[in-house]
């Protein structure tokens, strides 16, 4: 589903007009061969996207804002200190090919900004002002300061007129349908990727349980063997006057048998007749537990490996449909709505009322919610726009917030105590550890059709935490 030449020159000549003396304002890398640049043009703020995904190598704008980790990737950090706000000198096709590049002058001069839309060699190369290559998307800088060469592709002309974008009354028509047609092919190739993915797991899991019951099943036939010595036990029970240490054997009548036959018993020499009897007790009763437990795991795993094969064959007939997301994780490349809920927490401020109430080190009031209605309360009644909005990465948590005057910066004590907090206050506390991400309330959205609580986040930062015992009761000590 490679971009058309036509279509690349369509999307070009869209773009390009309206791009012309704006700048950049911000850089982002939603996926690993993808970036975003956030655009102020005149009168307007564009997002471009600049895809070198080799499965959906594209350039266009974009209305839907995509989503970013929580760090930003070492290619996304380098352009944000090499071109964020530079200025945009043009955007043009290369050679009549599936090449773009965008003209910039940013503070250390001319350079551009290539996406080679080239299939499986797909790549977004930083050149500067003599076209030597900086920095790459694919490679990094393992081929710095080498000059830069267009490469020689084969061009494809076939079918291009039937792919060529329709008018749709958008101000961007060329962008808007890309952006369209591209989703749905991204959300079939999720869709693939989670059900390979699924179905390595499932592989996995038949094997994993397959060897579970061969070791099961063996432990069992071990246990068995023990299944009469308390028979044994017993009748040497019964003739431990007669015994003596250091027998290797005894023989004696099996009165358990109608025949009554004679047994011969072996014995340990090193032990007494009674520490012989004890052992031959002590192995039933491991017959016992074995029987009592051992079968009960085999019965199990035996249903989770039908469960298993079940999903594997409508993993393989394409009837599998992967679960939803699960609350605070995105899919990658589409927008997804991130849903907290706030996890049963055990320590608790000395005072209820609407949202645990805190002050930081520095002073600062923090506000947590309790659950999802006050989480919801919290962030978008309670909260303005420039106050820090907090959340444990990943889980289901509370959300936080620290109240800021307009304009003021955080103090890394206070982000660190109110991170605290959101991971107390989350699935995360159990671990005791774990990712925080914070960001401005105003970069908080809530998502639309979802359960309270439910919130698409950006612009986010993110810090690693530890529970710490002296912050904790200081904290505990400010609470409201």
């Amino acid at each position: 589903m490679a971009l058309s030449v036509l279509e690349l020159a369509a999307v070009v000549g869209e773009v390009a007009p309206a791009l012309n003396g704006g700048w950049i304002q911000k850089v982002f890398q939603p996926t690993p061969r993808a970036i975003t640049l956030e655009i102020r043009a005149p009168g307007q703020t564009l997002t471009l996207l600049l895809s070198a995904d080799p499965e959906t190598a594209r350039v266009h704008l974009l209305e839907q804002r995509y989503p970013n980790p929580a760090t930003p990737p070492p290619f996304c950090q380098f352009l944000r200190a090499h071109i964020q706000g530079a200025h945009i000198d043009g955007l043009e096709q290369v050679h009549n090919d599936r090449i773009v590049r965008l003209r910039m002058t940013a503070r250390g001069g001319p350079c551009s900004l290539v996406a080679e839309l080239t299939g499986r060699n797909a790549d977004l190369l930083l050149l500067d002002a003599q076209d030597h290559i900086v920095i790459t998307i694919e490679s990094g800088r393992e081929r710095a300061g080498q000059p830069y060469h267009p490469p020689t592709t084969r061009l494809r002309t076939s079918n291009e007129q039937e792919r060529k974008p329709i008018d749709t009354g958008h101000p961007f028509p060329v962008s808007f349908t890309l952006e369209r047609r591209y989703q749905e092919r991204e959300e079939e190739l999720a869709h693939e990727r989670q059900r390979q993915a699924r179905l390595a797991v499932v592989r996995k899991g038949i094997k994993k349980a397959g060897r579970r019951i061969e070791a099961l099943r063996a432990d069992l036939e071990k246990a068995t063997r023990y299944q009469d010595y308390a028979r044994y036990g017993e009748l040497l029970k019964a003739n431990l006057g007669r015994m003596a240490k250091g027998l290797e054997q005894v023989t004696v009548v099996d009165y358990f048998d109608q025949a009554m036959p004679e047994l011969t018993i072996p014995l340990n020499p090193s032990k007494s007749p009674q520490g012989n009897m004890d052992d031959y007790f002590k192995k039933h009763r491991k017959y016992l537990t074995a029987v009592q437990e051992i079968q009960p795991r085999i019965e199990e795993t035996e249903q989770e490996l039908a469960r298993l094969r079940v999903e594997q064959s409508a993993i393989q007939r394409g009837e599998w449909t992967p679960p939803s997301p699960k609350p605070g994780s995105v899919r990658e490349g589409r927008p997804r709505p991130v849903t907290h809920h706030p996890s049963p927490i055990t320590h608790r401020p000395s005072r209820s009322g609407p949202f645990r109430r805190f002050t930081s080190t520095d002073g600062l009031p923090i506000y947590v919610g309790k659950n999802a209605r006050e989480n919801e309360e919290l962030t978008f009644k309670f909260a303005h726009s420039d106050d820090l909005w907090l959340h444990a990465h990943g889980t289901p948590g509370s959300h936080v917030v620290v109240r800021l005057d307009k304009g003021a910066d955080p103090p890394p004590e206070t982000i660190r105590d109110a991170a605290t907090l959101a991971l107390l206050y989350s699935d995360l506390k159990k671990s005791g550890k774990g990712e925080v991400i914070y960001s401005r309330k105003k970069w908080v959205r809530k998502a639309k059709g979802q359960p309270p609580g439910t919130v698409t986040v950006t612009q986010e930062k993110a810090i690693f935490v530890q529970l710490d015992r002296a912050r904790l009761d200081r904290l505990k000590e400010s609470s409201h």
